[in-house]
């Protein structure tokens, strides 16, 4: 019955919003009389903030239509390259009349970002892809909000987001870098390590950020949850049926408002400040910060629902019984093997500040694929970044990226080069090592070259 309550609080509260957001414009229209009263500014600013506390939030859009690379303007269309009934596989082509850099970009890697299932959509991630797109093939997972897919389409489980992670990685060739970010990097590294015991071509490189290969180290507040209730208290408190007004009528879900409300819980007064402050600057008109905000909350507001299956499969493997950790985790009957990969290089990064994913839980890959040798393990820490910090905004763009972006260029060879440019790219693999060596400053860091020895 929750879901209905909440759909009935939304529909009543609807009006009230679209009444807040067309009274604000009385109060602060140049035409208008009320935008000449004393109070006009304050009145004006509480009712955009009433509008924003109680309206809808949809999926948004990547709005990414061009990207600049080394100066020049290209143009971006985003592209469907596989649909399936839970997720899309999207592409980011890009677009030039510059011949020299036509060419140029024909040669940069492909890499398939594989976006989380936790709640926020796959646009979380635009920064991320936003940046890639400057030396890279970009492709994304664009996961369905579990509401909007007939109960006909059958249950979804980890497994499926296994075979689903496969799928996209044939799709684009043996040639792809994959980069995962948070959650899936579990069953990303599931999904590489079965086509590895398969005999099967694994992607180049392996990049996993901020994600709870190992839950056991530096629990966070959301390991604790996970661990300290029982399975059957997650599916008998927080799995809900969707309501009859969407496609997915019926089907049992993790609703997104339920997931929206853990969110704010983790860090209520930094949400509340947030939205104060957001009210002053809309009082004092500082038109870029209240942007700001707007951008982020349109963005952070805007989540989905999991499929029940999936998300309960996670709390039991990845939360309660370590199942990749112990060695006991079974994808469709098969044995996940980490240490089968041997053709993959490993780029793990953690956040300093991560309250989601502890110090250590990201790095744990390490010690698992110990097939891959020795001089293609790389770690790096991101000083003064938080969970969301390692993949979007300034640190990100400054630090987090230039990283990834050497590691992926050190094992891509370009498609067109013979067999002798494979000195070139040992050569840029060995430049590639010395960096990471000397970057093992960090206690994180050398816990890394420990475990590989």
């Amino acid at each position: 019955m929750l879901y209905q309550i909440y759909e009935t609080q939304r529909a009543l509260l609807s009006p009230f919003s679209e009444f807040a957001y067309t009274s604000a414009k009385l109060y602060n229209h140049p035409l208008s009389p009320f935008s000449h009263t004393p109070l006009a500014p304050r009145v004006s600013a509480g009712l955009r903030l009433m509008h924003r506390l109680s309206k809808e939030y949809e999926k948004p859009e990547f709005n990414i239509h061009t990207v600049t690379v080394d100066g020049v303007d290209i143009a971006v269309q985003q592209r469907v390259a596989l649909e399936k009934p839970f997720c899309r596989l999207l592409r980011f082509k890009r677009f030039t009349d510059d011949v020299p850099m036509l060419t140029a970009m024909k040669d940069q890697p492909k890499v398939l970002v594989v976006a989380p299932l936790s709640g926020h959509h796959s646009t979380l991630l635009r920064g991320t892809v936003r940046a890639l797109l400057q030396h890279h093939k970009v492709y994304i997972t664009d996961w369905t909000d579990a509401r909007m897919v007939p109960a006909s389409a059958g249950p979804f489980h980890l497994d499926d987001y296994v075979r689903y992670v496969q799928e996209f990685i044939r799709h684009i060739g043996e040639d792809v870098h994959v980069i995962s970010v948070c959650q899936p990097t579990v069953p990303t590294l599931a999904a590489v390590s079965l086509m590895a015991t398969h005999g099967e071509p694994t992607p180049r490189t392996l990049t996993m950020m901020g994600g709870p290969i190992d839950a056991r180290l530096s629990p966070t507040s959301v390991d604790n949850l996970a661990t300290n209730k029982s399975h059957g208290w997650f599916e008998n408190n927080v799995i809900h049926r969707v309501p009859e007004n969407y496609p997915g009528s019926g089907r049992p879900v993790y609703p997104g408002f339920l997931q929206l409300a853990g969110f704010l819980a983790m860090n209520p007064d930094r949400h509340m400040k947030s939205h104060y402050d957001f009210f002053l600057d809309l009082v004092r008109g500082d038109g870029d910060n209240a942007d700001a905000h707007r951008e982020f909350y349109d963005e952070y507001n805007a989540v989905l629902d999991m499929p029940a299956e999936y998300y309960l499969d996670t709390i039991k493997t990845v939360f309660q019984d370590f199942a990749l950790v112990n060695g006991n985790w079974r994808v469709g009957g098969e044995l996940v093997r980490p240490q089968d990969i041997t053709d993959s290089a490993l780029l793990t990064i953690e956040g300093e500040l991560d309250d989601i994913s502890g110090a250590g839980q990201t790095h744990a890959a390490h010690a698992l694929c110990r097939g891959i040798a020795d001089t293609d393990h790389f770690h790096y820490d991101a000083v003064g970044a938080g969970h969301y910090g390692i993949f979007s905004g300034r640190r990100w763009r400054e630090n987090v990226y230039p990283e990834v972006r050497r590691f992926i260029a050190a094992y891509h060879l370009p498609a067109q080069s013979q067999p002798g440019a494979v000195t070139d790219l040992r050569a840029a693999k060995s430049r590639r090592t010395q960096l990471a060596q000397a970057a093992r400053s960090t206690p994180a860091s050398k816990r890394a070259a420990k475990s590989r020895r």
